[in-house]
């Protein structure tokens, strides 16, 4: 899409990116089944896409003309850091098409300075979203020069409390501090998608609840197992 960058933004409001990605060694998980998945969102209406992985990325740019927000998952041993975690991963990110580049933007150490990693995202012509836990983290990479900060990371570090649902309470952090932000993470129904923007969400994102059948499959599995578990619950059939 490589729209400018005071329009990008604009296009997403109040509006639903959906994450297309496919766990390593999942039936999904291969370029052209992301791209379909991808393709088939946007018919749905979503305005935008999360994509994982360079090849992903680059075969969902050729197919759709919605922004592509895009990152790189790479596991390190200097790090804990994995979504995006260098300036290379940044390179690689814009070169392969994405509209977007999202970082891991909590506190953890990391192999470069989120400054640097926002200014070359920056040098690119991109926009940056920082992936954060916490209302300090989003402080910080705002200050380091993220366009916007996300959810995302909210639960998923040892510092940050445990989430069942979406990170309600550091939406409304965000909201009192008047940060910019995008809802993402746990976001299971459509009730509380629409819960995320009365809290100040600019956009949200939506990944599992959609693009993971397994997933979803699993959630009405568990519910049945649950119920034939209690013979008593059972109707007689007439």
């Amino acid at each position: 899409m490589q729209a400018k960058q005071g329009d990008l933004f604009a296009t997403l409001d109040g509006t639903m990116v959906v994450s297309c990605q496919a766990e390593a060694g999942m039936p999904l998980d291969a370029p052209g089944h992301i791209a379909a998945m991808a393709c088939s969102v946007v018919l749905g209406g979503a305005s935008g896409i999360r994509i994982e992985g360079a090849a992903n990325i680059a075969a969902v740019r050729r197919m759709v003309k919605v922004p592509v927000i895009g990152l790189i998952k790479a596991k390190r041993d200097d790090t804990e850091v994995y979504i995006t975690p260098s300036l290379d991963d940044v390179a690689a990110v814009v070169e392969a098409g994405a509209d977007i580049v999202a970082i891991d933007a909590t506190s953890r150490p990391r192999p470069a300075s989120l400054k640097d990693m926002f200014a070359a995202i920056a040098a690119r012509g991109r926009l940056s979203m920082g992936d954060v836990a916490t209302l300090d983290e989003g402080r910080r990479a705002l200050d380091a020069g993220a366009d916007l900060v996300s959810t995302t990371m909210a639960g998923y570090t040892d510092y940050s409390s445990e989430q069942r649902g979406p990170a309600f309470d550091l939406m409304e952090e965000f909201a009192r501090a008047g940060l910019p932000f995008v809802a993402e993470g746990r976001i299971w129904s459509p009730q509380e998608a629409v819960r995320c923007f009365e809290l100040g969400a600019r956009f949200i994102v939506v990944g599992g609840a959609i693009t993971r059948p397994d997933a979803v499959t699993r959630r009405f599995a568990d519910e049945v197992a649950a119920w034939s578990a209690h013979p008593q619950l059972k109707r007689n059939p007439k």
